[in-house]
């Protein structure tokens, strides 16, 4: 796929204003939520850098509450090449998978020792929006996790259209999970956002208005902060959707393939189609109405998600 998204300067990003690298933080000394917007989790989802930068740039401010943008995985984005995009997802290990006492506690990655200093920010934090993007042209998507108080935010939102509600990957927990955002009899909000394919200029679009959202929702921002085009909302008009993912296809070896070039949303009618092969081993839906959720090889390797299974339940 080609990249069209231009690459952002972070020299000045990158310094933060909070004693952590690419970390800033804005205090308006009024009772308010305490927001955390982060990006570039995986160092070639420009989209969200984009946001942060642009957001800064405009001096955008909390009018009640905390506000922090967090540049997250600099060490990744540093090695971003867009004719081998997949090659900067991360440095050491996937930073989105590293969110669990015990991984934090054995600090031997890069990506470990970044989730470190990032930590007191994701601690303070009580609304998270983690902008993301994805590795094949997909529609966007918000994850939610499992709990109710996130599908409901997704819904009071709006766009995009489609809610997935899943409990994460065998292979790590995700910082939207992490926490005090993991925690059932908690109140903490989180949301993470897949705004389509990493070098369509459309993910940008999308991080913008799933920003300005959050942030309205949030009422740490009033809407005359925020440029109008942001405001808008694709496919405000359509019905969204809620997808539970019932289980994940994971790798088992690196000689899986896909029968057809799935796209993601895909509403399989039969149960028991075929959808793939591992190793000669059929993949096949489980139920009727299955539909695949970001269907991706580009990081295959045994023990990866590389689909999910879902039903709609709303």
């Amino acid at each position: 796929m080609i990249f069209k998204i231009d690459t952002p300067d972070l020299t000045e990003e990158r310094v933060g204003n909070a004693g952590t690298p690419g970390v800033w933080h804005f205090d308006s000394g009024k009772p308010g939520p305490s927001v955390l917007i982060s990006a570039l989790i995986h160092g070639n989802e420009l989209c969200g850098a984009w946001v942060l930068k642009d957001m800064l740039a405009a001096g955008l401010r909390p009018r009640k509450g905390k506000l922090t943008l967090a540049f997250c995985n600099l060490a990744a984005f540093d090695r971003f090449d867009p004719l081998a995009h997949d090659a900067s997802r991360f440095a050491d290990e996937d930073l989105n998978r590293v969110w669990t006492e015990q991984k934090l506690a054995e600090p031997i990655t890069r990506e470990r020792q970044r989730a470190l200093e990032l930590l007191p920010w994701v601690k303070q934090a009580d609304r998270l929006l983690d902008l993301h993007s994805m590795h094949e042209p997909s529609p966007p998507l918000w994850v939610t996790g499992i709990l109710q108080r996130n599908i409901d935010l997704g819904l009071r939102l709006g766009v995009p259209r489609h809610l997935i509600v899943d409990a994460g990957h065998k292979d790590g927990t995700r910082m939207r999970d992490y926490g005090q955002f993991g925690d059932p009899d908690g109140k903490a909000l989180a949301l993470l956002v897949e705004c389509g394919f990493h070098g369509d200029p459309s993910s940008l679009r999308i991080a913008r208005q799933a920003t300005a959202q959050f942030l309205l929702e949030s009422a740490v921002v009033l809407p005359d902060q925020l440029p109008e085009e942001w405001q808008q909302r694709d496919g405000q008009d359509i019905a969204q959707q809620v997808l539970q993912v019932t289980q994940p296809v994971v790798a088992k070896t690196t000689n899986l393939t896909f029968s057809s070039a799935w796209r993601g949303m895909e509403c399989i009618e039969r149960a028991g189609t075929t959808i793939g092969m591992d190793d000669g081993v059929p993949i096949v839906t489980p139920y009727d109405n299955c539909v695949l959720v970001m269907p991706s090889l580009r990081q295959l390797v045994p023990g990866v998600t590389v689909l999910r299974f879902a039903r709609q339940v709303h």
